[in-house]
């Protein structure tokens, strides 16, 4: 859920021009305790997502070494798609809260396919 940025001397941000395909990737630590309530929550999550213009996949997931270890992984059309799903009424009522809860790390990845360029991250003006 979250992009990070990194700060360079001159108040700019670098980030990327990336503009097809984006992963999401979402990792959680849940209690086994928690674990019905949290897949509960999860798929209501996924499936408000899953209705906002651009997603076009999504899958939870639970690590098979150890059951505490919950991933919800997306593909959307680009990441402009998903950073506007955020936004949605839905979708800060049944996803955010739970994706609040995921590992902090960056989320966003590109697809890496043969032969295609990747992303390459450049320093861009915030104002």
């Amino acid at each position: 859920m979250r992009t990070i940025l990194s700060r360079v001397e001159n108040d700019c941000q670098t980030g990327s021009r990336h503009t097809g395909r984006v992963l999401v990737v979402n990792r959680f630590v849940v209690p086994e305790e928690q674990a019905v309530t949290f897949r509960d929550d999860l798929e209501r999550a996924r499936q408000a997502l899953a209705e906002r213009p651009g997603h076009l996949t999504s899958h939870v997931g639970r690590n098979v070494d150890d059951p505490t270890l919950w991933t919800l992984v997306s593909t959307w059309e680009h990441v402009g798609a998903y950073r506007r799903a955020l936004s949605a009424y839905d979708v800060k009522l049944y996803a955010v809260p739970v994706l609040s809860r995921a590992i902090e790390e960056p989320s966003a990845y590109e697809p890496v396919e043969p032969g295609a360029d990747l992303n390459v991250a450049d320093t861009r003006s915030l104002g």
